[in-house]
């Protein structure tokens, strides 16, 4: 029986990647959504044509009733869940002096308590796997700004409330659920950014160009498949840009 994981916004960018690596690594996905039920669809028809099951879960998960029957869904479909990934996260560009409380509870109720709840929801699920894993995806920026102009305090700081939630899971989980991050860089660029703007980042890349949210998928998957003697640990997917 294959090992069943559930990957948070598993629709479209990372989370697409994510829960298609983890198809051909072997894992069954549970493909949450909100907004991108239709995509989210068209990822679990390919995870299927991969030979895996999937099956899409839809829930607002800065709206707590939503999440509490999302957690229920998962416990009845996943009682043994072997890997959660919080991936869903919500991203915008307003400077500090800008952000209305709204903005700010808003980015906190989907990219750190949401992730919170979760975890804790399906934490019987995930201890009744043995050897469970949990893979929070963060941020570089958390630990080092793009610069002056990125205007994104209320986003970085959701996120690196989940940074310190991984090492504070890693220890008092174990040993039956490891919890690592992964800290993407530059791996999918707005469509927005100007070619002029892109050449101006790869410029300050050790690599010298633009990752993929393959590569994210691909850290996921070690962490998931690879590293049983690791927790606690974030991966840095980005270039080489933070050793900057």
């Amino acid at each position: 029986m294959s090992k069943v994981a559930l990957v948070t916004g598993g629709g479209v960018r990372l989370g697409r990647a994510i829960a298609l690596g983890l198809a051909r690594a072997g894992f069954d996905v549970l493909v949450h959504a909100n907004k991108s039920t239709a995509a989210a669809a068209g990822v679990a028809s390919e995870i299927e044509r991969i030979g895996q099951r999937a099956e899409v879960l839809v829930a607002d998960l800065a709206d707590l009733g939503a999440l509490d029957a999302l957690v229920t869904a998962v416990r009845a479909k996943a009682p043994k869940l072997a890997l959660l990934v919080n991936n869903a996260g919500i991203y915008e560009h307003v400077k500090f002096e800008d952000v209305a409380r709204a903005q700010l509870g808003q980015m906190l109720a989907v990219n750190l308590m949401a992730p919170f709840f979760l975890t804790q929801g399906v934490l019987p699920c995930l201890r009744a796997a043995g050897d469970a894993c949990v893979v929070n995806i963060t941020d570089m920026a958390v630990d080092k700004p793009y610069g002056p102009a990125q205007h994104m305090s209320h986003y970085l700081t959701a996120k690196a409330g989940l940074a310190a939630l991984t090492r504070a899971w890693a220890t008092e989980l174990a040993p039956s659920v490891r919890v690592n991050a992964v800290a993407p860089g530059p791996v999918a660029v707005s469509a927005d950014t100007t070619p002029e703007d892109r050449e101006r980042l790869w410029r300050t890349v050790p690599l010298g160009r633009e990752g993929s949210p393959d590569d994210v998928a691909r850290a996921v998957v070690f962490f998931a498949t690879g590293a049983p003697y690791v927790t606690g640990q974030t991966l840095r997917v980005d270039g080489g840009l933070s050793a900057c």
